[in-house]
């Protein structure tokens, strides 16, 4: 009735509606296009063929899927209800959640395999050749079933910290050694065979086979504070064969079993007073024999007499600052064992018996980091058992040294100690002179290359002997060493060594040489195998006390 009244009044102004199949959709704003609904609902739960129908756009037959359209919070272009944007194509993130088109494959060309697990890296493509064809041979690595590792291990958990790079180990094949306890405990042995061609090292020379068995054992703290150190490294060198009792009709100058041990070690202790000042102390202890060849060495020996050397130093560190002031105080003890002659006789070496009391104080200023000069002084008191020796001398002295020098740690390249000085020693008796020299000390590293190292050792030490008239001998030892691995398995080494023996008073002076190559395998972080090639030469004025011998060994290192 309101129609036909309007009608009426004003026909200019209303017309019929025509009659479309819109006028009975029952959907909500089916009169107005999707578009431009001013009420329509995001995120609608609607089809996509809902939503493709209610905006007048045909559906494409691969999107007939019944999915729900996902929400408009998912990440990447939302779907409102208007369709899939026209700039999706092949590649990239699918709004509608679609798979990916799968790329195409030609006849005959290799698929790469998926995942074997969660966790695991995807497998690597597949190997080819300069032309781009499949190689036919492909490593068993790569084609083996390998388990899947745990995502915690690969590092794939969402979320997780990555993992802290472990670093980089310098010596890939060196010993890792055990924890007890508190220590890191090192241990190895060497057994080694070859043969001497002059093992008494005398102007005659008589070879024999050689075998050598060398243990080591080192312990370190692992202490937040204070620090104990054990070191021992000991050998004991055998012949298969004795050498003859007489040479050229008369006693042999050396003895006829030459067999001898060799063993130097040290406990060091380190307790941190405050962050200033420490409290050091050291127990050390030496076995040995004379050197072969040496004139100590007494005529017609059936062995040598083996001394041993126990000692211990206490002392202090103070620090101010970049200052450094040191200072301990040493005690050592010597005795000999008695000869042993080859017609039985048995002679006493207590007039070599002596006691040694000494100091030394240190003071070192670090300049810069790397650069620390210091300059050093020691005093000692040697007292011996038996007022005179075998020849009638008193042999009690006093002595000491002075030394200045600097330590050197520039880059890791060049580190060590170099010094210079002077050393002394007065006799009690009159008879013999003042034993003194130059003293030149050293420990130099030069890490020329990742690859090669050169080192450069040097030592002055003042010794006591049995020589009549002399006082003593003044030992300057000069080593030159270079270490090459050619592989991280293979190691070269070559060794140069050279040392003066003045002994002053008796008019001998002696020259060493030696000449050293090491071939070091690494089998393993517990096996290495050593071969030595070494060359000796005794060069003295006296006669017939020079010598020359040539060692070849080869053996092997069980470390751990």
């Amino acid at each position: 009735m309101g129609c036909l009244l309007l009608a009426v009044l004003d026909p200019s102004k209303a017309a019929a509606q025509a009659l479309t199949s819109d006028l009975f959709n029952p959907q909500r704003g089916a009169f107005v296009p999707a578009q431009d609904m001013p009420f329509r609902k995001l995120g609608d739960n609607t089809t996509a063929d809902d939503a493709a129908a209610s905006a007048g756009t045909p559906l494409d037959p691969n999107q007939r899927r019944g999915r729900a359209a996902p929400a408009p919070s998912r990440v990447g272009v939302p779907n409102d209800g208007l369709g899939v944007p026209s700039s999706i194509g092949d590649s990239g993130f699918d709004a509608l959640n679609r798979n990916r088109k799968q790329p195409k494959y030609y006849p005959g060309q290799a698929r790469p395999k998926p995942s074997p697990g969660p966790g695991t890296p995807p497998p690597k493509p597949p190997q080819v050749n300069a032309m781009g064809d499949l190689r036919l041979s492909i490593p068993p690595s790569d084609s083996a079933n390998k388990p899947p590792v745990a995502p915690a291990m690969a590092g794939t958990v969402p979320g997780q910290p990555q993992r802290r790079r472990l670093k980089v180990d310098d010596d890939p094949f060196g010993a890792v050694g055990d924890y007890w306890g508190a220590f890191l405990v090192k241990s190895a042995v060497e057994l080694s065979g070859g043969y001497d061609t002059n093992p008494a090292r005398i102007n005659e020379s008589h070879g024999l086979p050689v075998w050598v068995v060398a243990p080591e054992f080192l312990a370190v703290s692992n202490w937040e504070r204070h620090a104990l150190v054990a070191d021992l490294r000991g050998s004991f060198t055998g012949y298969g064969g004795s050498l003859p009792a007489t040479i050229d009709g008369g006693p042999s100058p050396a003895p006829t079993n030459v067999n001898r041990p060799d063993f130097i070690g040290h406990v060091d202790g380190r307790l941190d007073v405050t962050d200033d000042t420490d409290i050091a102390a050291q127990l050390r202890l030496t076995v040995a024999t004379d050197n072969p060849g040496s004139p100590n060495v007494q005529v017609g020996l059936a062995d040598y007499p083996i001394y041993t050397t126990v000692g211990s130093t206490i002392g202090f560190d103070q620090r101010f600052n970049r200052l450094t002031v040191s200072g301990g105080a040493t005690i050592d003890r010597t005795d000999y064992q008695n000869s042993r002659l080859t017609d039985g006789e048995v002679t006493s070496n207590g007039d070599r018996n002596f006691t040694q009391y000494g100091g030394v104080g240190r003071v070192s200023y670090e300049v810069m980091p790397g650069l620390k000069p210091f300059a050093e002084v020691e005093g000692d008191t040697r007292v011996h058992d038996e007022q005179f020796d075998r020849n009638g001398y008193q042999r009690d002295s006093t002595g000491g040294y002075v030394r200045a020098g600097t330590s050197i740690e520039f880059t890791r390249i060049v580190t060590g100690e170099i010094s210079i000085g002077y050393e002394a020693r007065n006799y009690v008796d009159p008879r013999l002179s003042r034993l003194e020299g130059m003293l030149v000390a050293s420990s130099l590293v030069w890490t020329a290359t990742p690859l090669t190292t050169a080192k450069f050792y040097s030592d002055t030490q003042i010794a006591e002997t049995t020589l009549a008239g002399s006082p003593g001998v003044l030992v300057h030892t000069y080593t030159f060493e270079v270490d090459h691995d050619f592989r991280r398995w293979l190691t070269g080494i070559g060794r140069f060594t050279y040392g003066t023996y003045d002994y002053q008073g008796a008019d001998r002076d002696d020259q060493t040489f030696s000449l050293e190559g090491d071939v070091i395998y690494k089998m393993t972080r517990n096996v290495w195998i050593k071969g030595t090639l070494r060359r000796d030469v005794l060069d003295s004025n006296v006669v017939n006390a020079s010598s020359k011998a040539t060692v070849v060994m080869l053996g092997v290192r069980l470390q751990n």
